[in-house]
């Protein structure tokens, strides 16, 4: 199971109503260890909204996108540079040249489901 795995939420937001925080925040409250990655920065239930993949202190063992296409791209890039080894798209996040490089560069990717449901979180 992946609870033990550290994973890296990219697409957290301090605002309630959106994806990202709604995910970020039932990952902990269910007890997977996350980080929370958001283009703007922040802080969210406690936690710091680190900025990119790049300024997590410990490289994240999966990464889930809840960003949009364009913002999954990036996050690939980044996650490559870094050694990730595994990669959810949330529905909607979901880039096919994302997809493709992630698989070029072995990481496993799962882009056909949802990240909660699949764990049992939702």
């Amino acid at each position: 199971m992946d609870e033990n795995k550290l994973i890296a939420v990219v697409g957290v937001s301090e605002n309630p109503t959106k994806f990202g925080y709604k995910i970020f925040t039932d990952l902990l409250n269910a007890g997977f260890k996350t980080v929370a990655v958001g283009a703007r920065g922040g802080s969210v239930v406690g936690k710091c909204i680190y900025k990119s993949l790049k300024d997590l202190p410990n490289k994240p063992d999966i990464v889930v996108t809840v960003v949009p296409p364009g913002g999954t791209d990036k996050t690939v890039d980044d996650a490559i540079s870094l050694g990730v080894k595994e990669i959810w798209m949330q529905p909607g996040s979901v880039s096919q040249t994302a997809v493709e490089k992630a698989k070029l560069a072995g990481i496993k990717v799962t882009h056909h489901g949802c990240f909660m449901v699949a764990h049992g979180v939702w």
